[in-house]
């Protein structure tokens, strides 16, 4: 693929994405007045219990700028390619889609570039904000590379890292890379405008750490672990998808996510998942210490401050979270 830009040439970009995390580069692309020709987003799609058919961020974001919007329910398909092709971009930005045919990412003179939320190779994968919190990591960053046939393994462009705070949660994270992300893509964008893109071919290892996509089962906390394990596992998990447990309180289960917390080591000698609480404090005891719950949620409650739960739930002493 040839990315050196003709000076005769205007990058006619095809913006590819979908949450609010894209929303900001695309934003960060238009006020610097690129010719952004089409932006592709997922279908709109019925959600809640009222079923309302709800927009991507990125196409309404789309809308109240007015770029022109193709939302394909498949992206094989010859009347979308068609249609792609008609755009006649040289270019294609593409931040948390999915994952393109080749007939998609080989389009554009100039390539197909991604914004990954890591340091790539690390984090490879769906999740990769999650999983650097839940392993403890105290770094991370951005990465811009060319798509190629497999998830996130094309030849590099640019890196920028950003350290992790001790009590970082994935949201915040999210933001930071997000406006760390958007000023990655313009640097990118703006080398493939001078034809100066230096491409770095990325290495293969075991050791590598992947992001898989996160399941429901991911989210269950293991009150077994050590309370270090378990608070990266809660932040990185908050606000989304959120982690939970099973408070078994009186021989009723009551399924709750767990939002914010802080943790204490300390010497005890309870029961691992045995709750200490008071009238404006509860905890949850570990093998090193208590893990001290903050916010969290239960069914069909709104997300609430741990002194609001307890004015309104009744615990026993044998109360517990497995």
């Amino acid at each position: 693929m040839n990315t050196s830009l003709n000076k005769k040439d205007k990058l006619r970009i095809v913006f590819m994405g979908t949450p609010e995390f894209a929303v900001t580069i695309l934003d960060k692309l238009i006020q610097n007045d690129y010719d952004v020709v089409g932006v592709i987003t997922s279908p709109d799609k019925p959600a809640g219990r009222g079923r309302k058919i709800n927009k991507s961020a990125v196409k309404k974001y789309a809308e109240s700028k007015g770029l022109n919007i193709i939302q394909p329910a498949n992206l094989k398909a010859e009347d979308f390619l068609e249609e792609l092709a008609a755009l006649n971009a040289n270019l294609q930005i593409v931040v948390a889609f999915r994952m393109l045919p080749r007939a998609v990412w080989e389009m554009p003179k100039y390539g197909t570039f991604n914004l990954h939320a890591s340091l790539l190779p690390d984090y490879r994968g769906a999740a990769p904000i999650n999983w650097a919190i839940i392993n403890g990591e105290t770094e991370t960053g951005v990465t811009t590379f060319f798509i190629d046939d497999k998830i996130d393994t094309g030849e590099m462009v640019l890196q920028e890292k950003i350290g992790i705070g001790a009590d970082d949660s994935a949201g915040d994270l999210h933001d930071k890379l997000m406006h760390l992300g958007a000023d990655l893509v313009m640097e990118t964008a703006k080398q493939i405008q001078n034809g100066n893109v230096v491409r770095t071919k990325q290495t293969f290892s075991d050791e590598l750490r992947s992001a898989p996509k996160i399941h429901k089962n991911t989210c269950k906390i293991d009150w077994g672990k050590p309370g270090s394990q378990i608070y990266n596992h809660i932040r990185g998990l908050s606000p989304y998808p959120g982690s939970w447990t099973t408070l078994t309180n009186d021989g009723e289960e009551i399924f709750i996510k767990i939002y914010k917390v802080t943790k204490e080591e300390e010497k005890h000698g309870y029961n691992n998942g045995q709750i200490i609480f008071g009238k404006k404090e509860m905890k949850v005891a570990v093998k090193d210490g208590f893990i001290n719950l903050l916010e969290i949620q239960l069914p069909g409650k709104r997300r609430m401050d741990i002194r609001d739960v307890l004015n309104g739930l009744k615990l026993s002493k044998s109360a517990s979270m497995a």
